[in-house]
C-alpha cells in the first residue's frame, strides 16, 4: 500500500482551536502515530454551520431518534440550520474518497454513540447521536467509523484501523476496470482476514465470488463490499483466531519439525490462555511463512493488516 489516504476527523482532535470556548481536544495517537499513514480531512459542524468560535454550548433535547439542537443559555432552535448543512456537508464529502472518519465522542454534533439527550424535565440520558454523526452514517453506511473515545480501547482501535486499511485495500481495487479476476484476488488476499472476524460471511463471500458469474459485475462488487464490511465491523475473538492461526499451521504440517509444531502448538496455548497477546503467535508463523517459503500465506493481509509502527495486535 503506496501514500496516503483520506480521513475525516473532528477538526478539534487535530489541535484545531474550535470548540464552542475556543479549546481543543489533541489527540496525540490520532495526529502523531496515525497520522504518518492517513491524511486528516477535518470537519467542525458548528464552526462550518456559522456559529463561531467562542459560542453558546449546544445540547440534544427530546426525541432521541430526532432531537432538537438547542442552545443551552437562550434556548434557540439550531436543528434545522445544522440539518441543512449537514446534508450539503455530506455531498460534499463524497468527492474526498474517506477511508474513514473519527468523531468527537459526546458532541451534540459529532458524537456518534451515547450522546447525551435531555428529557422535558431536562434530565440527560446517554441515547443519542449527535446530528451530524447521524448524516454522515447515513449517507455514508460502509465507510468505518468511530469516536476518540471508544478509540481508546485497544481492541477497538485495532479493529477499527483494521477496517480502514481493509476499506483503502479495496479502493485501490476498485481503481480502473472492475472485473471477476479482480475480486477474486483481493478475496483470496483477505479470505483468512475475513474468517477471523465471521465465519458466516467467510462462507457467503466465498459463495459469493465463486458464483460471480451469475451476476452483473456492478451488483457482484457491491454486495461484496457491503458484507466485508459487515464481516469487519464484528470483532476478533481468541477462539476465532485460534481457529485461523490452526489454518495457517496446516500449510506447514510437511515442513514443520516436531519441535517446531510443539512450540507453535505451545505458543497457541498461551494465546488462548490469553498469557501472551495475538502478535505473539502471529511474528512466529510469518517466521515459518519465511523460512518455508509460502506464497499463498505471504499474500494473506491477515499476517500484515496494517503497519507494524502503529503496535497493534498487543492487546488482544
Amino acid at each position: 500500500m503506496e501514500g496516503k489516504f483520506r480521513i475525516g476527523i473532528s477538526s478539534c482532535l487535530l489541535g484545531n482551536e474550535v470548540r464552542w470556548n475556543g479549546g481543543h481536544k489533541l489527540d496525540k495517537y490520532l495526529t502523531h502515530t496515525l497520522g504518518s499513514f492517513v491524511e486528516y480531512v477535518p470537519v467542525c459542524p458548528e464552526v462550518e454551520a456559522g456559529f463561531g468560535v467562542p459560542r453558546e454550548s449546544l445540547r440534544l433535547v427530546g426525541d432521541p431518534e430526532s432531537p432538537r439542537l438547542i442552545t443551552f443559555k437562550s434556548k434557540t432552535d439550531q436543528t434545522d440550520r445544522m440539518l441543512a448543512w449537514a446534508r450539503e456537508r455530506v455531498r460534499a464529502l463524497e468527492g474526498e474518497d474517506l477511508c474513514g472518519f473519527i468523531f468527537k465522542s459526546d458532541s451534540p454534533s459529532s458524537g456518534m454513540i451515547r450522546v447525551k439527550v435531555y428529557n422535558e424535565k431536562g434530565m440527560p440520558h446517554k441515547v443519542g447521536v449527535g446530528i451530524f454523526a447521524r448524516a454522515f452514517m447515513a449517507h455514508f453506511p460502509l465507510i468505518p467509523v468511530e469516536d476518540d473515545g471508544r478509540l481508546n480501547d485497544p481492541v477497538i482501535r485495532e479493529n477499527f484501523i483494521l477496517q480502514i486499511f481493509t476499506m483503502k485495500r479495496w479502493r485501490d481495487n476498485l481503481a480502473g476496470k472492475r472485473g471477476l479476476g479482480k475480486l477474486v484476488e483481493f478475496h483470496t488476499h483477505n479470505k483468512l482476514l475475513i474468517m477471523s472476524h465471521s465465519p458466516k460471511h467467510y462462507r457467503l463471500m466465498g459463495k459469493l465470488v465463486a458464483e460471480g458469474k451469475k451476476m452483473p459485475i456492478g451488483d457482484l462488487y457491491d454486495r461484496y463490499q457491503q458484507l466485508l464490511m459487515e464481516a469487519l465491523k464484528l470483532k476478533s475473538t481468541i477462539k476465532k483466531n485460534i481457529n485461523v492461526l490452526q489454518h495457517l499451521m496446516g500449510y506447514f504440517k510437511k515442513q514443520l519439525s516436531s519441535d517446531e509444531k510443539q512450540e507453535l502448538l505451545e505458543v497457541f496455548n498461551h494465546y488462548r490462555r490469553e498469557l501472551v497477546p495475538l502478535i505473539v503467535p502471529i511474528t512466529l508463523i510469518n517466521h515459518y511463512v519465511r523460512k518455508y517459503d509460502q506464497p499463498y500465506l505471504k499474500q494473506q493481509t491477515y499476517l500484515h493488516p496494517h503497519p507494524v509502527e502503529l503496535k497493534l495486535r498487543t492487546h488482544c
